[in-house]
């Protein structure tokens, strides 16, 4: 009897700890779960602590610094509570049988990236297949004028004077379509060229990987040895001091070889926060290009092009094809931000007249995207409260984006911060990528000081460019919001 209740309670635990992987592995993404977990821990639940087996110390490490809070949360979702966490080097999965597993997975990450062509974002896709975006539907206007014509010069010479050739600019402005479509420029007109495109957490959890199957060699081969390294995201090397010293090594040898880099970011290099002054220095020796914001005239052809790709791509969605003009300019006009909204916004409207069996007009463009355009359209921008609170206090908008925590830069910071957060429907995590890769703890914080100070309508020191300066917080505040909406 005593032998069937044990049976039953390892049951029991064995599935309370498969579903606790089962629900860490949505948390964390299949792709960070087969690299972290699956061949590398071991998990018992008991007496109100998670014991997780770990190889070795440097995965403990790893995982506990990235994913205790997704641990937590996995384990919280399948028993209802928050058990303490430890780590434990398990013997067996230091053995033979976890090395053979992992060296499966190096050669496999290997093989996937020497194809000679090239390879898609992800890994299990690597193939000489081409990607998204082209430079042909790639609609050029004066907001983005200058960053196409120095794409184009990537592509149409093999010594181009800059490297690298780093992009910025918001949210879905086209730098990602551009990255692309240098690839597949180059590919199309350099067969032979031995080009790479990867998100920069593509290139931090193959540096990991490669570390942790001591494969970095291999690595360091696959980067290295390229005609054309494209990189997206590139701010999301922040804070990965590690990574970025190996990166910086990799951008120097493909330099020096005559190669090429090019590299898009959410921000000025200056402006990432938590990047080291030898790498911004390497990023600003070649070409630094903003995509601005589309004006009216790039946005309406946006439309058009869009409207006609989808006319194309499903019969069913023909009616795109007679997408008036003035519905057009409506939605260009009300819609100035990015080009995701203005697609969004017209596979809507689109979806809507095909729902209905109605003809698209003005009118109804007005009824159906009244919602849409009040929730995409924010009265304040963040680059116009940057650009305010910086001039206030007297400082650059690089340096609310930095680590830099003397009184006057953690003031304008943090005014920065709960702005943003009063006046756009930015969440905190989104507004502390977009200030330098911060944290929402540290927005949450920021804002909170900030309402504390406005609460008692405390007196603020800082030092600004004529001296000493003091104002009540109040007045502050009016100030700002005085400045950012003009």
């Amino acid at each position: 009897m005593q032998g069937t209740i044990t049976d039953e309670q390892a049951r029991s635990a064995a599935n309370r700890i498969n579903a606790v992987n089962k629900a860490l592995a949505e948390n964390v993404g299949p792709q960070k779960y087969r690299i972290w977990f699956k061949n590398s821990t071991k998990m018992t639940l008991a007496g109100g602590y998670l014991k997780v087996g770990v190889p070795n110390l440097f995965i403990a490490s790893w995982i506990e610094n990235h994913f205790s809070n997704q641990i937590s949360r996995a384990v919280r979702e399948v028993t209802g509570n928050s058990p303490k966490i430890s780590f434990t080097i398990d013997p067996e999965l230091s053995g033979t049988q976890r090395r053979t597993q992992l060296d499966s997975q190096a050669q496999l990450v290997e093989k996937a990236q020497n194809q000679p062509n090239g390879h898609r974002t992800r890994l299990q896709t690597a193939s000489t297949k081409r990607l998204h975006f082209s430079l042909d539907t790639f609609v050029v206007g004066a907001s983005n004028q200058l960053a196409y014509n120095a794409a184009k010069a990537v592509v149409e010479e093999n010594n181009c004077p800059f490297n690298p050739l780093f992009i910025h600019g918001g949210y879905g402005v086209g730098k990602t379509h551009l990255l692309q479509g240098i690839c597949n420029a180059v590919c199309s007109k350099r067969p032979q060229t031995n080009w790479l495109y990867l998100s920069a957490e593509d290139f931090v959890n193959q540096f990991v990987l490669a570390l942790k199957t001591k494969k970095l060699e291999a690595f360091r081969r696959r980067m290295r040895q390229t005609d054309l390294l494209a990189i997206d995201d590139i701010h999301f090397l922040a804070s990965k001091p590690s990574t970025q010293e190996e990166f910086m090594h990799t951008f120097n040898t493909i330099n020096l070889a005559g190669k090429h880099v090019v590299l898009v970011s959410d921000a000025h290099p200056k402006m990432i926060g938590q990047i080291s002054e030898k790498l911004v220095n390497r990023f600003v020796s070649g070409m630094v290009v903003k995509i601005e914001n589309p004006d009216l005239n790039t946005r309406c052809q946006i439309c058009r092009l869009y409207a006609k790709k989808l006319a194309t791509e499903n019969g069913r969605l023909r009616i795109a094809k007679s997408i008036p003009e003035n519905v057009i300019q409506y939605i260009a006009e009300n819609l100035r931000t990015n080009v995701r909204e203005l697609e969004g916004a017209l596979l809507k409207l689109i979806a809507f007249s095909a729902l209905q069996n109605q003809k698209i007009n003005l009118s109804m463009a007005q009824a159906v995207l009244a919602e849409h355009l009040e929730r995409c359209d924010p009265i304040v921008h963040i680059s116009d409260i940057e650009s305010a609170v910086a001039t206030y206090f007297g400082i650059t908008p690089a340096k609310i984006h930095s680590s830099k925590k003397d009184r006057t830069v953690a003031l304008a910071r943090h005014f920065s911060m709960y702005l943003t957060r009063k006046h756009t429907k930015m969440s905190f995590s989104e507004i502390g990528r977009f200030m330098g890769n911060k944290n929402h703890a540290t927005v949450l914080l920021a804002c909170k000081r900030i309402e504390g100070l406005l609460k008692t309508d405390a007196e603020l020191y800082w030092n600004g460019p004529a001296g000493n300066k003091v104002a009540k917080a109040r007045i502050i505040l009016k100030n700002l919001e005085v400045s950012i909406s003009r």
